[in-house]
């Protein structure tokens, strides 16, 4: 069964330098429908200007990853991690104990465009980690590729939770399928562009909600960007 979130449905925040689309309850922006999915708390498009940013702010007991469409994040922590995250790559801060941080649009002329989303954790007060990881475009076309997992497998970034999350481009006649675990649910996040998620069209900025299906099938995309998420049954608690 697939329960589909339509992108014009999601919760809007517009700061003049920031605009968001929420699918997930966060701010202001509150749905008692929409309180995450499993493990799965946010899902912010975050589309930022020039120059502009989230100054200094605390995290704690949150798995944090970042995933850059268009532009340059500007990430700076109490880590003494600095990096800058481009199209390709795929940031993850693991919160625990504390962390603190900013994010900026590294670029005076040019927009930024990206999607933060948390994953809460299956520990509490673990210590504060840091991993980015590029996966050129070719890794991603026609297939699900792997780039979040528990075990930090294949090369993806490790996280505290029992999630996996893929990530894949389609065009045309590609085609990819997931099979999912017994009682496992997903969620399916179409970034840009639009794909057939199991015979239902998706556009960007769409996502839904899987529940009690053995695969997951995605085809005829059209400039498709798409993440799946493999998640345990949302009825089990975090902690």
């Amino acid at each position: 069964m697939l329960e589909i979130r339509n992108a014009d449905d999601r919760g809007l925040a517009d700061f003049g330098w920031l605009k968001s689309r929420h699918t997930f309850s966060f701010g202001h922006y509150h749905d008692p429908a929409q309180e995450g999915f499993s493990d799965l708390l946010v899902i912010n498009d975050d589309r930022v200007h020039p120059g502009r940013g989230f100054g200094t702010h605390p995290h704690r007991d949150m798995e944090i990853f970042s995933y850059v469409l268009e532009g340059a994040l500007e990430h700076k922590d109490s880590m003494g991690t600095g990096s800058v995250i481009r199209p390709g790559d795929v940031q993850m801060m693991s919160a625990g104990t504390g962390v603190r941080h900013s994010e900026f649009n590294s670029s005076a002329t040019d927009p930024l465009h990206f999607l933060q989303i948390w994953i809460t954790p299956n520990a509490k007060g673990v210590a504060p980690r840091y991993q980015q990881v590029h996966f050129a475009p070719e890794e991603k076309r026609g297939r699900l590729r792997l780039i979040i997992s528990p075990e930090g497998s294949d090369g993806s970034l490790a996280v505290h939770q029992d999630a996996r999350v893929y990530a894949g481009l389609f065009d045309g006649d590609e085609a990819a399928s997931l099979v999912l675990g017994a009682n496992r649910h997903a969620y399916v996040h179409v970034a840009r562009g639009s794909v057939e998620v199991n015979g239902q069209r998706l556009g960007e900025g769409d996502g839904a909600r899987v529940r009690h299906e053995d695969r997951i099938g995605l085809a005829r995309g059209e400039g498709a960007e798409v993440l799946v998420f493999d998640l345990r049954p949302n009825e089990l608690p975090s902690f």
